[in-house]
C-alpha cells in the first residue's frame, strides 16, 4: 500500500516562506492527480492545489499568486512551495491523489502575525 509521508512544516512570521514535500513510493505520482490539502482547527479540510501528470496545476482562490505546486517524478517527491505567507495560512498540510488513499500524518505550518 502506498504511504505518504509530508515534510516540511514549521512556525514562520507572515509574509515568510516554507517548501513543503510529499514522498510516496514507487512511481505513485505519476499515475495520478496529485494535491495538496490542509485543515485549519475547526474547520473541514480543503483543497489548496492540484497537479496532474501533465502538470496542469489548479489552485484555490485564496493562495493563487502565493503558492507553487510542482511534481517530480523522478524523485517520487510532490512540493509545495509558500510565498507570502498570512496567519490564515496555519493549518496541517497534506498532500493526497485522485483518487484519494489513506491520508498521512500531514505537516503542521504555523504563520504568526
Amino acid at each position: 500500500q502506498v504511504q505518504l509521508v509530508e515534510s516540511g512544516g514549521g512556525l514562520v512570521q507572515a509574509g515568510g516562506s516554507l517548501r513543503l514535500s510529499c514522498a510516496a513510493s514507487g512511481s505513485f505520482f505519476s499515475r495520478n492527480v496529485m494535491g495538496w490539502y490542509r485543515q485549519a482547527p475547526g474547520r473541514q479540510r480543503e483543497s489548496v492545489a492540484l497537479i496532474s501528470s501533465s502538470n496542469s496545476t489548479n489552485y484555490a482562490d485564496s493562495v493563487k499568486g502565493r503558492f507553487t505546486i510542482s511534481m517530480d517524478n523522478a524523485k517520487n517527491t510532490l512540493s509545495l512551495q509558500m510565498n507570502s505567507l498570512k496567519p490564515e495560512d496555519t493549518a496541517v498540510y497534506y498532500c493526497n491523489s485522485i483518487p484519494r488513499i489513506p491520508w498521512g500524518q500531514g505537516t503542521q505550518v504555523t504563520v504568526s502575525s
